[in-house]
């Protein structure tokens, strides 16, 4: 079982890493955020389009390793269609994850994201797997300056 959630979590993130959706830059996105992890050297920037409270449409550009690229490629895609709350609880979700501080995450509640548990294991790429996250985080919140996760 172990071994095939492991093929599954390198094959999620290999495919996202080659193909990343949503890499574009946005012309008419209402918010703008830059992301950068000094330790990997991942960089990005996040676009968000709302109509209200929604999120309408989600892109990015940048580079990065492969876990930071695949999560916020599977992110842009997840939080399309969700409210602010919802992509904000998203994010609690996922930081727990992550970071290993809850083991009782519902890992059916964050679908696709499940793939990216197992870097709680790999205490120095929990940052490339967050670095997206943190973005949309300021971005919700409508914060100008870039995010560092140092």
């Amino acid at each position: 079982m172990f071994d095939d959630l492991r093929d599954l979590y390198q094959e999620v993130i290999f495919d996202h890493n080659r193909n990343p959706r949503n890499f574009r830059v946005m012309d008419n996105a209402d918010r703008k955020v830059e992301g950068f992890n000094p330790l990997c050297g991942d960089r990005l920037t996040l676009y968000l389009k709302m109509e209200g409270e929604t999120i309408v449409d989600a892109s990015f550009q940048g580079s990065g390793c492969a876990i930071s690229t695949a999560s916020v490629s599977l992110m842009t895609e997840i939080v399309k269609g969700k409210t602010d709350q919802e992509a904000q609880d998203l994010f609690k979700i996922f930081h727990e994850m992550t970071t290993g501080k809850d083991e009782q995450i519902n890992l059916e509640a964050v679908g696709k994201l499940a793939v990216l548990a197992g870097v709680r294991e790999y205490p120095a790429r929990v940052k490339c797997a967050t670095l997206a996250w943190h973005t949309l985080d300021a971005a919700l919140k409508n914060e100008q300056n870039a995010v560092s996760t140092e």
